[in-house]
């Protein structure tokens, strides 16, 4: 199952998406933490974000980029023993266009071809991404880009996924049921 969970900045969406992977009841529940720890502001949201899985039994693998290279160990558990977390699409996004480069579709067709191979992987996985459309200002062109492709991402996600879920003010909203 592949559920997409978007919202601000804020929202409640990683909380709400760590949930969403401890309730499948899986043996092994993955963290897959895309964000580089650039700097203060980088290194303090990373230090929170483990302070709120702390304990929660999250195996946490460092995966900025090329989620189609990622082992979830133990190798020999079956993918019905494994949820995995995104956290988040964002961060991958940016990872993959400024880090990886290539042309909108390179990029584009890593992210999906990473989503694959975690789908393979594992049961269940869960996607958090940003929603960073909405506040009608103009940016640089590159900035541009990045908001085009995280929003394609987006878009392809939602079509695949069994479900999708808007987090509003720590508020859950389904925008497609899942099974």
């Amino acid at each position: 199952m592949l559920h997409l969970i978007t919202g601000g900045s804020a929202s409640g969406k990683s909380a709400y998406g760590e949930q969403a992977v401890l309730k499948e009841g899986k043996p092994f529940c993955y963290y897959l933490a895309t964000m580089h720890p650039w700097g203060e502001e980088g290194q303090a949201r990373v230090a929170r974000h483990r302070r709120q899985r702390e304990g929660k039994g999250f195996i946490t693998v460092e995966a900025y980029r090329c989620l189609d290279k990622v082992v979830l160990q133990p190798g020999q558990a079956p993918p019905e023993d494994k949820a995995v977390l995104v956290e988040c699409m964002s961060n991958l996004m940016a990872n993959e266009m400024f880090e990886g480069g290539g042309s909108d579709r390179e990029i584009l067709g890593r992210v999906q071809k990473g989503i694959c191979h975690l789908m393979e992987c594992a049961k269940t996985v869960v996607v958090v991404t940003n929603e960073v459309f909405s506040d009608g200002a103009g940016y640089e062109a590159e900035t541009m880009r990045y908001i085009r492709l995280l929003g394609q991402a987006n878009q392809e996600l939602a079509f695949l996924a069994d479900k999708v879920t808007e987090v509003i003010y720590g508020i859950a909203a389904e925008r497609k049921p899942g099974p």
